[in-house]
């Protein structure tokens, strides 16, 4: 079954020829605006410019009433202690913290501070925010050559046993990431049938029968995981300092970040231990990271993927994975969330789209008015708070 092969191979391609394109904006640089002048970009850690709301163009007595409004937003969904941690999700395999923030978030516009509360320091689990940095690391090794299209099966690159069965060797990197793999197997003790309850807590799955291979979505952190591995073989480097060297470091992010692997996702390539990292903490370890450190990343996205004078994401990958739905599932695109339906934040731009995760833990990114929104440890749906914030843009 030949599956997308036009888009995919144009993406593929287009990646891989991709060079650093001259900075544009007129103070706001995105892809509903490509031709400007000047573009702010944040200094290293904490060197970060505020601005007046008004200054830039929004209305400050609604923002801040936005604001009000999220500070009382205070999660149910996640104890303050993770004590209820296994009972949603089942058998740990790797640490939890012993607290987390209180709820937390951050407002840019034009890349400048506008909002703030909370403890937005605070590293803190992200859970499933991790797909999207994942999502970036894909879109990094296809730029590389490493992968020559994302339609590739990954059999073709990995020779580890994942992908030997029948059913597994039709498997692609973009059935991946857009979550219809299918893949089947266990990993790191926990099978991709999401079967029996001390491994899946509440998350615990009915039999089905599988599907073939981009036909099906499921969201499946196994899956995800054995993405996050297939990954790791082709760098034949640690996916944090792959993320570290290429990504944190350049945007000029904390340093206080960190991606915290299983007790037993550890494997050996050419001769050295090295661990594998999750696509997010439901069994505990994952990325941990503060909301400035997330804002940061949000940013990049916004700017598509270039910070000052660098390409560090292909801007080809930013548009197909915030901007492209797969064919069968949600409103998503390569790992990360979209509204193209406008189903998902009826209240947002459909060219808006988020890294999720529980808690909740949201990265909300929209181009059409230069704005990120970083909100942790909340209550439902973030467009209750998203219609908030946009109420303040003055037109």
């Amino acid at each position: 079954m030949i599956r997308y092969i036009i888009t995919t191979l144009c993406l593929a391609l287009s990646l891989v020829a991709c060079r650093q394109q001259p900075q544009t904006n007129a103070g706001t640089a995105t892809q509903n605006n490509p031709v400007a002048t000047k573009v702010y970009y944040p200094g290293k850690g904490d060197n970060w410019e505020h601005r007046q709301p008004e200054q830039l163009g929004l209305d400050a007595a609604k923002l801040q009433q936005a604001v009000e409004w999220a500070k009382t937003q205070e999660t149910t969904q996640m104890e303050k202690d993770f004590s209820t941690q296994e009972e949603i999700f089942g058998k740990l395999l790797g640490p939890i913290p012993n607290d987390r923030a209180g709820t937390n978030g951050i407002i840019l516009k034009d890349g400048y501070i506008v909002a703030e509360w909370g403890d937005t320091k605070a590293v803190d689990p992200t859970y499933s925010v991790a797909k999207s940095f994942l999502s970036t690391i894909l879109g990094l090794t296809i730029a590389r050559g490493m992968i020559q299209s994302i339609t590739d099966p990954v059999a073709k690159y990995v020779h580890d046993g994942g992908y030997d069965s029948a059913h597994n060797s039709k498997i692609t990197w973009e059935d991946h990431a857009r979550q219809t793999s299918e893949w089947e197997g266990e990993l790191w003790g926990k099978n991709s049938n999401f079967i029996g309850h001390e491994a899946f807590g509440k998350g615990e799955r009915k039999p089905r029968e599988l599907q073939e291979p981009g036909t099906y979505y499921e969201y499946n952190d196994v899956r995800i995981n054995r993405l996050a591995l297939s990954l790791l073989r082709l760098w034949e480097k640690p996916l944090p300092e792959v993320l570290e060297d290429e990504i944190m470091d350049p945007i000029g992010a904390s340093g206080t970040w960190r991606w915290v692997p299983y007790y037993n996702s550890k494997v050996s390539i050419n001769g050295k231990e090295m661990p594998s990292v999750s696509g997010g903490t439901r069994w505990g370890g994952g990325l941990w990271i503060s909301a400035r450190d997330e804002a940061r990343f949000g940013y990049l996205y916004l700017r598509n993927g270039r910070w000052k004078d660098k390409q560090l994401v292909p801007a080809e990958w930013v548009t197909k994975a915030t901007g492209s739905r797969g064919p069968v599932g949600p409103d998503y695109g390569y790992l990360w969330w979209l509204n193209t339906e406008g189903k998902a934040w009826p209240d947002a731009p459909t060219t808006s789209y988020a890294a999720l995760g529980a808690g909740p833990n949201t990265i909300w990114v929209d181009p059409e008015h230069d704005i990120v929104l970083v909100w942790r440890w909340h209550y439902g749906n973030p467009n209750e708070l998203i219609k908030r914030v946009l109420a303040a843009v003055q037109e």
